[in-house]
């Protein structure tokens, strides 16, 4: 198994309840598939760097997973097919960016924070 992550921009005319369905369809594809969902994280309507499909604005969320490697193939066909995606990006995570999102969700500090002057 493997550590990914998936960022996904959802468009931005979906509803609260319909934003959190796709988040919970995806999820469940994962863990369907033998994954394990190591942590889910919205972050919500955000402004995108240049129009997609002419909307300017998207629904970001990002999920950090353990996966066999041959499942982002199938999530791939999932992701291509909803109407809802605009874009997707998966990352494959290696021990150290596994280690720092520990560390980032446990509240260490990991020696990127802004500091105050």
């Amino acid at each position: 198994m493997n550590n990914y992550e998936l960022m996904v921009i959802f468009t931005p005319v979906l509803s609260e309840e319909d934003y959190k369905a796709a988040q919970k369809k995806f999820i469940d594809l994962v863990t369907s598939n033998g994954g394990e969902v190591v942590n889910s994280n919205p972050w919500g309507l955000k402004s995108l760097a240049y129009p997609i499909q002419k909307k300017t604005t998207g629904l970001y969320w990002v999920a950090e997973y353990k996966a066999p490697s041959d499942f982002n193939e199938k999530l791939k066909i999932q992701l291509l097919r909803d109407d809802n995606v605009l874009r997707h990006m998966f990352t494959v995570l290696n021990k150290y960016a596994v280690e720092y999102n520990a560390k980032k969700k446990s509240g260490v500090p990991t020696g990127t924070e802004k500091v105050e002057a």
